[in-house]
């Protein structure tokens, strides 16, 4: 099946969403985040009762965080796989992120020789939002299912600051992990501001805004060490309330300019988050140099099933 012809996600997630909306109540999320577990096994059942998700199973896939896979028999039965030890907001998004493979994906998943028996996904692919083709797809997917922009730019308006209070808020409102719900507010915010995940003193990776980008801020992770700022909290392993609520870091600590600096130790995943926010707009880089940036960060090899 040619990308042209595949489901599109963001009109898949949006029909989804309407159906919600109409079923639920525009203020469904007032009550309670989607039940993507049950949604996955209802939807299925609907569209393609002869070949539906039939369990969504808790399973060890070392090296993976989920997986759509199918049985020998036609018409195919598939399930939705999970790795143990997930913490609830974790798995959500890991079970919408397969979930969206199974709609936008399974004919392909069924056809190409690639995906013998499904498709395993990694950390890099589902945690970080750091995937390409398919992989990519799922996540705007399940993202958008989870946490639909018109929601959640009521909850954090686009020009606004945020700290983790108002992070924790939405978080805990789409049922989320607190990086998911940070990486769905950097694809809108208008801010620039910056996620960066590390341990013992080191970047793991990092995700900038799209206007932090734009003007040349951002962090390379990629083959490369970033040694954390010694004044960075998590460096001084500095957890405390001073650390949730920030402080101003001056010019030429982490950047030519002065940056707001949050950050968050979950001890769980062993690693901090630290969110970087700039005060201005800041400067716009030329044309040339800025899409130089836009490669290294966006531009990736085509998927391959992980196993």
């Amino acid at each position: 099946m040619s990308q042209s012809s595949r489901p599109q996600p963001l009109k898949e997630a949006a029909r989804i969403t309407q159906m919600l909306d109409v079923v639920l109540g525009a203020d469904r999320f007032d009550r309670a985040p989607v039940d993507v577990i049950g949604l996955a096994l209802e939807y299925s059942r609907k569209v393609a009762p002869q070949s539906p998700i039939h369990e969504v199973v808790e399973r060890d896939i070392p090296g993976c965080v989920g997986a759509l896979v199918y049985g020998d028999a036609r018409p195919r039965q598939w399930a939705i796989m999970y790795h143990r030890g997930q913490s609830a907001g974790r798995r959500s998004f890991t079970v919408g992120h397969e979930f969206a493979h199974y709609v936008l994906h399974r004919e392909l998943i069924e056809e190409d020789g690639r995906f013998d028996g499904g498709i395993f996904c990694n950390e890099n692919a589902v945690v970080r939002r750091d995937g390409a083709g398919i992989e990519q797809e799922a996540d705007q997917f399940a993202a958008a299912v989870l946490m639909p922009l018109h929601d959640f730019r009521r909850q954090l308006p686009a020009k606004a600051s945020v700290d983790f209070e108002a992070l924790g808020r939405v978080a805990k409102r789409y049922g989320v992990s607190l990086t998911a719900a940070i990486l769905r507010w950097l694809e809108f915010t208008e801010t620039r501001a910056i996620m960066v995940v590390s341990n013992e003193g080191f970047a793991h990776w990092a995700k900038p805004s799209t206007a932090a980008l734009k003007s040349g801020r951002y962090i390379r992770t990629r083959e490369t060490m970033f040694e954390l700022p010694l004044q960075a909290f998590a460096a001084r392993r500095d957890y405390s309330d001073a650390a949730l609520t920030g402080v101003m870091q001056q010019a030429g600590v982490w950047f030519p300019e002065p940056v707001h600096e949050i950050c968050f130790r979950s001890e769980r995943y062993d690693q901090e988050i630290t969110v970087l926010q700039f005060e201005a707009d800041g400067p716009r880089f030329q044309a040339e140099e800025e899409e130089t940036d836009v490669f290294d960060h966006f531009v990736r090899n085509g998927q391959m099933p992980v196993r």
